[in-house]
Order: C-alpha cells, then structure tokens, then sequence
C-alpha cells in the first residue's frame, strides 16, 4: 500500500504545473552616429514597451569609426549612419543591404550660453580672437563643416578636430571653445549649456541618415522591425522631437 501511494505522489509531481518561464531576451546591437545618442536611447524605450523581448544594445560614436567597426568584424544588428559614405563602406563590403534613409539633420553652429563672442554666423569663425573647434574631417559633421565653410568663403582654423560631433559640444558647452559647428539636434540636446546660431540656407550642409540591418544580425526580422517603427509615424515623431526633420 505504501509503494502504491509513493508511486501516486511521484505521478502528481509529474505532472504537477511547471513555473511560467521568461520569456527570452533578444539583444539588438545598434550601432549609431553619436548625434542620435539622445533620440535613439527615447525611441529604444518606447520600442520595448510593445516589444518586450528586446534588449537593446547602443554603440554611439562617429560614423566613420562605427563603419570601420563592422567592416572589421565587430558584431552589429543594425547601423545607422549620419551621411552616406559610411553606410556605403558597409554595402560595399558585403555587410548589409538596402539601406533606407529615415531621417535628416543640419547644421548650427553652438557657442556657450549668452554667446559671449557675439558670434553671428560663419564668417566670425575665422576671426583671431574666436577658438573654434570642429570635428574631424572624415567624421560626418567635420566634412559638413568644411563643406559650408567652403560656401561661405570662410577659411578657419580650428584649434582642435573632435572625433565625433558630441566632442564638438562638451568643449563649447565646457567653456573650452568659443563656437564648433554641429548638428540642430545636438544645440537642442544641451540646450542648457549652449546656444545656438543658425546657418543661413545658402551656407547650409543637410545631413540624411542610412540605416540598414547587418549581415550576421541575431534576430534579422527583429532588427528590421526596430528599423520600420523608425521610419512609422510614431518614430518619426520622437525623432522630431529631438530636432531631425523628415528624410
């Protein structure tokens, strides 16, 4: 009798309810302009929200570095460049395809708050009295700069070139520089810390933003979901929030 009630227990425990498991965590590894630090972090919350088995992963630097990055062999879900040329190194090394452009940016030139240079566009910038920082010319935003400098017929010389855009920011917002050129996005990120003087339009660089799924990607149909609601109109709501205008 006892054998007979052991071997009952032992069934019951059989198939007794197992705990409800976790679901899985996906990592998406996103690797990003800097200049979208701010908007990309808001729009990888909100994602997550609907999309609970996401994580997401953000490696933010310049464009050009991030590019080098992948076609090194780094492990990337996704990349999102801030100009063209990067996102082509990747296609043309074979690591990722139809890349989609979902938003655009231009520039602005920061200078601490209360601009107490009296900056009052490009021209200035190549004054003597004016420290100018810019970033590198093969980041993004340092071939912009030059690029509408060349349209205003500016010559400057900056005492420094950043590595990438933010770089640019914390020096003005620092107090360490008097002007450096950067995005409307990254004036508006730091707003309590800089100012902002704007470009007129015939001295103006756009910037259009790629963003593809790499080749080797985790979960590619994830990885191009997070790539869709960019590009929804709930995406591009937050990303004109932070300041980028429609592709």
């Amino acid at each position: 009798m006892r054998g007979v009630l052991a071997i009952a227990l032992l069934l019951t425990a059989c198939v007794s309810p197992s705990r409800t498991e976790t679901p899985q965590i996906t990592d998406v590894t996103v690797f990003a302009g800097s200049s979208l630090t701010d908007a990309f972090a808001r729009a990888g919350d909100d994602f997550t929200k609907t999309n609970t088995r996401v994580r997401f992963i953000f490696n933010f630097g310049s464009s050009s570095t991030l590019a080098t990055q992948i076609t090194n062999g780094a492990p990337a879900d996704v990349f999102a460049s801030a100009d063209e040329a990067n996102m082509q190194k990747v296609l043309d090394a074979g690591l990722a395809k139809s890349p989609r452009t979902f938003a655009s940016n231009e520039l602005q030139i920061a200078v601490p708050t209360g601009n107490p240079k009296r900056i009052a566009g490009l021209a200035d910038l190549a004054r003597p009295d004016i420290v100018l920082v810019l970033a590198a010319p093969t980041v993004p935003a340092g071939k912009y700069a030059l690029e509408a400098l060349a349209k205003a017929g500016v010559t400057a010389r900056p005492v420094s070139q950043e590595v990438d855009v933010r770089a640019v920011l914390n020096k003005v917002s620092l107090g360490e520089a008097d002007a450096g050129i950067v995005y409307v996005t990254d004036v508006r990120s730091a707003a309590a810390r800089v100012a902002g003087v704007a470009i007129p339009d015939q001295q103006q660089v756009v910037a259009r933003y790629p963003i593809a799924v790499v080749k080797g990607a985790k979960d590619p149909q994830l990885a191009g979901q997070f790539i869709d609601y960019l590009t929804s109109p709930e995406g591009q709501k937050i990303l004109a929030g932070f300041g980028f205008s429609r592709p």
